[in-house]
């Protein structure tokens, strides 16, 4: 199988590339996935079998919709298998319990609904695709989360609720999934808020307080239809 990997110098992308080398990965400075004729020109070109599209940008709608879209259009013109990249942030909190893929989503927080949109946007375009919806990614190697909270300067929600999971695990979930299609939540089986969550990653107490109006609470992923189906193909 020949896997393409959007993003590949993200924390996800890299370590995708890492766990199947022979996969081809685009960069920014090599693929703008905000060009759909570029995005198409690339796909007939390598020509893959499969794939994964994890690039993004924090606050920036092109890429993270429109980019969304042209990689789904461009996929589904070669006839590949798709793996889109979501998050848990397409909910907003207050279930109270941990979200499903049968939940409605409703996002309160601008990139959720940016992935949303883009959701819906990589669905229309590529029937077939895989959505898989997954939260705060940990090392190692040590990425984002452990360098947020090493930091004095950053105070971390007590009841801002997620399912962290190590970017090894999602990688190697992700690489066994490709066949896969429809939405799938793939998460840590643990909620943590981001106070306990940085506790830990630090080694020691971090500053805290309530989650601020207009963000999403408890976003927790219920991952046991991921946990079941994985479970299955290892055991093919």
């Amino acid at each position: 199988m020949t896997l393409l990997v959007t993003g590949a110098a993200g924390f996800l992308g890299s370590e995708l590339l890492r766990q199947q080398p022979d996969a081809f990965g685009t960069f920014h400075d090599t693929l703008d996935v905000n060009d759909g004729d570029a995005v198409t020109r690339s796909f007939l070109k390598h020509g893959p079998d499969a794939v994964i599209h994890t690039a993004y940008r924090m606050g920036d709608a092109e890429t993270n919709v429109r980019g969304a879209h042209n990689v789904a259009v461009a996929a589904h013109r070669i006839g590949a298998r798709l793996i889109h990249l979501s998050t848990d942030l397409v909910f907003d909190g207050e279930q109270g319990a941990p979200y499903t893929e049968d939940d409605e989503p409703c996002p309160v927080m601008e990139y959720g609904r940016q992935k949303l949109e883009a959701e819906q946007l990589v669905r229309r375009a590529h029937p077939e695709a895989l959505i898989v919806r997954t939260s705060l990614l940990l090392g190692p190697p040590d990425g984002p989360q452990e360098a947020l909270a090493r930091r004095d300067d950053v105070v971390f929600h007590s009841d801002e609720i997620r399912s962290p999971l190590p970017v090894r695990e999602l990688a190697s979930a992700l690489l066994r999934l490709v066949d896969e299609q429809g939405i799938l939540h793939v998460a840590g089986a643990e909620p943590l808020s981001r106070a306990e969550l940085a506790t830990r990653l630090r080694g020691g107490p971090v500053p805290s307080r309530p989650t601020p109006p207009g963000r999403a609470r408890n976003v927790a992923l219920d991952s046991s239809r991921a946990r079941t189906l994985l479970h299955s193909l290892d055991h093919f």
